[in-house]
């Protein structure tokens, strides 16, 4: 270990615990250090616990022919990486305080904030065990003509500025219902304003559903429309949710309708046509947050960076970017299936060959999951497609350059290419997408580009990662496949989307990515109206197969809101009156 990266190491440390070492109240060491260092082994012990058996058990029940959509979608929706380190440090410190907060209360019954009874020495003994002082070592960025897969050095300056695993940034102060992390609603008799805070499946069943059963569709906006809205989102968000199906401490499965960290579930009142004896709920996992330090507020982690630098397509995180790169030849390409085709055109290539989550959708055939850059790629076949679609114009980039500059290495083949493509994302997304998003307001909105300013925070706004799920209110309740004439195409030229999750096979034995895109061309968006907000394909039967009470995305969204600390607003409706977020 060489000497700046040691001075890098106290100069952090220094950095990062600001306490004052007499901070607790009346200057008294109340916690004994070896108190706090045993309630660190105790939590690394209690999260690794819960993370592996987590990990087997999905594992296990995902591979089964009864395979539940929400297992599957768990196991896909983890951190990968040097992003799974920052969530499995940060979740070591949050169990460490909550440990530490139990041995207070003992003496100290009426202590709300565990840090204010930290001295300097114990606030750097938690954060070295648990790995927290080392998740933003100082780092130097070395001049490069491209951008790293990972995001950082986009801004020589402070080099983590919109990297992955990075935690997002706020517009307004967060409303916990403690002020550092727990949600609002999570002690259901609480009043805000006056009003208890209403159940999410409430203000879902209240203010989403559809009141008709005409749908209105979108005369200026196709279904292409709505999937860059997804596609673009999974190229700058990732909301990623702590790595465990179980509480920390209780060990107790979030399924079962529990309020524990980090247990979240969303429960039916008596009068939603869903209450069963108050048994039933839908779960939900709270976003893993980052380490923080010197605040104690909490804060969600970015799995993604936060640029739109095509990460969806090449991944972003080195080892996922070198597992998607063509190592047969030297010409810069990114891998291709080789098992199947569409028509003398690639695939994306298989995440393994083994039976997989995805080969559990369809037993008979076993075709499994597509590997591409973001974990999420076999959500539904539309955004299979993409992925798909763009693999293919990275390689024909690649090739095309390497025709043009044969003395070009593999190294700089790529790199080229993948500049291109991002470059390629930023103008559909500014020039041509968001004017149908915004209209007249796009100038006022979205001002011109001038010039790069490292005085910027690019972090992504933590109200924008629940505020862009506007796409989900553009979401037809079918996939649309047409033949080469625009006929519908056979087999199933219109699938209910809750038959396509995870089921690249749709794709790959089914003809190929071209009928799903002349589909969403030449079919509508949902158009959003105020009393059509969402399809009850996503708000009531989303994942039927799951398990008989489905899953509702609107509730789910309005709990993240909450989860994330957001703040709402006032809304009075006659026999409605309460504070919706």
């Amino acid at each position: 270990m060489n000497c700046r990266y040691i001075s890098a190491v106290f100069l952090l440390a220094s950095l990062l615990i600001q306490a004052n070492s007499d901070s607790s109240p009346g200057g008294e060491n109340i916690l004994n250090n070896n108190d706090v260092r045993n309630s660190v082994n105790e939590a690394k012990k209690l999260v690794d616990s819960a993370y592996y058996q987590t990990r087997t058990s999905l594992k296990v029940r995902s591979k089964r022919e009864d395979a539940k959509i929400s297992d599957i979608m768990a196991f896909f929706k983890q951190a990968v990486g040097g992003a799974r380190n920052i969530v499995r440090s940060a979740d070591y410190l949050d169990v460490t305080l909550q440990l530490v907060a139990e041995k207070l209360k003992i003496n100290y019954p009426q202590a709300a904030n565990v840090s204010d009874y930290l001295t300097e020495e114990q606030n750097e003994i938690i954060a070295q065990l648990t790995g927290c002082a080392y998740q933003y070592l100082p780092k130097f960025c070395e001049p490069a003509p491209y951008r790293t897969i990972t995001g950082e050095c986009n801004n020589r300056k402070k080099p983590y500025l919109g990297a992955s695993g990075t935690g997002f940034t706020r517009l307004l102060k967060p409303e916990y219902e403690d002020g550092i992390s727990l949600p609002r609603g999570w002690t259901p008799s609480r009043t805000i304003h006056g009003f208890t805070l209403p159940l999410a499946r409430d203000v879902s069943n209240e203010v989403v559903k559809i009141s008709t059963e005409s749908l209105k569709l979108d005369d200026g906006r196709s279904l292409m429309f709505m999937q860059w809205a997804q596609w673009i989102d999974h190229d700058l968000t990732f909301s990623v949710p702590t790595p465990t199906t179980s509480s920390f401490l209780q060990n107790v499965d979030c399924n079962n309708c529990v309020k524990t960290h980090p247990c979240f579930s969303l429960m039916f009142s008596p009068g939603d046509p869903r209450y069963i004896k108050g048994t039933e709920c839908i779960g939900m996992i709270r976003t893993a947050s980052v380490c923080r330090l010197t605040n104690p507020v909490r804060e969600q982690m970015n799995g993604l960076t936060s640029y739109i630098d095509a990460s969806q397509v090449y991944g972003n995180d080195n080892h996922v970017a070198n597992m998607l790169r063509n190592n047969t030849n030297q010409l810069g390409l990114l891998a291709i299936n080789q098992i199947f085709s569409d028509n003398g055109l690639s695939f994306l290539s298989f995440n393994g060959n083994a039976p997989d989550q995805c080969s559990m959708s369809n037993p008979s055939l076993g075709v499994p999951c597509f590997l591409s850059g973001d974990s999420r790629a076999n959500e539904q076949p539309m955004l299979t497609t993409f992925h798909t679609l763009f693999m293919r114009e990275h390689n024909r980039l690649a090739t095309e350059l390497h025709k043009l500059n044969p003395h070009w290495s593999e190294e700089k083949l790529y790199q080229e290419a993948r500049k291109i493509m991002g470059a390629v994302f930023q103008k559909i997304t500014y020039k041509d997408w968001i004017h149908l998003l915004l209209g007249d307001e796009t100038s006022k909105n979205i001002p011109t580009y001038t010039s790069y300013s490292e005085d910027v925070n690019p972090a992504i706004a933590n109200v924008f990662t629940i505020a862009f799920r506007m796409g989900h209110t553009l979401v037809q309740p079918f996939v649309y496949r047409l033949a080469e004439d625009y006929s519908p195409a056979s087999p199933e030229p219109v699938m209910p989307i809750f038959e396509t999750f995870f089921a690249p096979w749709r794709i790959a034995r089914q003809g190929g990515i071209d009928p799903i895109l002349r589909g969403m061309m030449l079919n509508k968006a949902k158009l959003n109206l105020q009393d059509q907000i969402m399809v009850d394909a996503l708000r009531e039967r989303l994942f039927p197969v799951v398990n008989r009470i489905g899953r509702d995305l609107a509730a789910l969204n309005i709990q993240r809101g909450r989860d994330h600390g957001l703040p709402g607003f006032i809304m009075k409706v006659p026999q409605f009156s309460a504070q919706l977020r």
